[in-house]
């Protein structure tokens, strides 16, 4: 029996030195717990979705992440969150974030968080309905503990309380 197994390289195109940097801190095992997947109850067309990023988006009226204090504490990354409301579109946002090429969400929100891309499903009966708020947070996070023992579950009582039933997560 041929072996199908698939082998992805998450450090192919990053230089040699940062891919060890990065790497020494990844467990050699798989994860080996269960993996917290939820069915859908519904079909898409009656879910009621939210969207999240790690990109560090932030409104331009909202204090931004706190790339300034990484730069003098390289290990730290901002642990705290934001909300973005579905009508935000470039040029109500900033976009804060050291690890990744912040320019294109810039010109276009919807490459990295999709609000129109969202309402129009919302308007075609793609989806149910979309959220008036989606959520952003800062996805460099060495040490990741505050982020999820205070910061996200704050950020899921959000979710409850506006009946969020699913997540698109764009990672940056």
């Amino acid at each position: 029996m041929q072996n199908t197994e698939k082998v992805v390289n998450g450090f192919q195109f990053m230089p040699p030195s940062l891919g060890a940097w990065i790497g020494k801190d990844i467990p050699a095992e798989p994860f080996g717990g269960d993996i917290p997947w939820t069915p859908l109850k519904k079909p898409i067309s009656e879910t009621t979705f939210t969207l999240m990023t790690s990109a560090g988006i932030s409104m331009a009226t909202d204090p931004p992440f706190d790339v300034e204090r990484e730069k003098r504490e390289p290990a730290w990354g901002d642990p705290s969150s934001r909300q973005i409301p579905a009508s935000a579109g470039e040029k109500d946002i900033a976009v804060n974030h050291l690890h990744i090429n912040t320019d294109y969400i810039k010109q276009d929100i919807n490459v990295i968080l999709p609000l129109k891309r969202f309402k129009e499903f919302e308007e075609e009966g793609i989806i149910g309905r979309l959220t008036p708020n989606s959520y952003s947070y800062y996805g460099f996070q060495p040490d990741p503990s505050e982020l999820l023992a205070q910061t996200m579950p704050k950020v899921a009582d959000q979710m409850q309380a506006e009946n969020v039933e699913a997540v698109l997560l764009t990672p940056a």
